[in-house]
């Protein structure tokens, strides 16, 4: 599924949202971006390009779900 299937599910999820991965339980945190693929801290999950993928596990952003604050 890709970002933009994704956000149409998601359209609760706030720009600062962290959201996990249920494969491997990365979670991703908007504040400080993925500088393995070189997202720049304040990057929304909603936001990250097409071809991103967990870090950790190679899992689709589909595979993410919002994180309780």
């Amino acid at each position: 599924m890709n970002l933009q299937g994704l956000a149409a599910g998601m359209s609760a999820v706030k720009d600062d949202t962290k959201l996990e991965c249920r494969i491997c339980w990365y979670v991703y945190d908007p504040a400080q971006g993925d500088p393995v693929e070189q997202i720049e801290p304040g990057t929304p999950f909603l936001e990250l390009p097409p071809h991103w993928r967990c870090p950790e596990c190679d899992a689709e952003p589909g595979g993410f779900l919002p994180m309780d604050d």
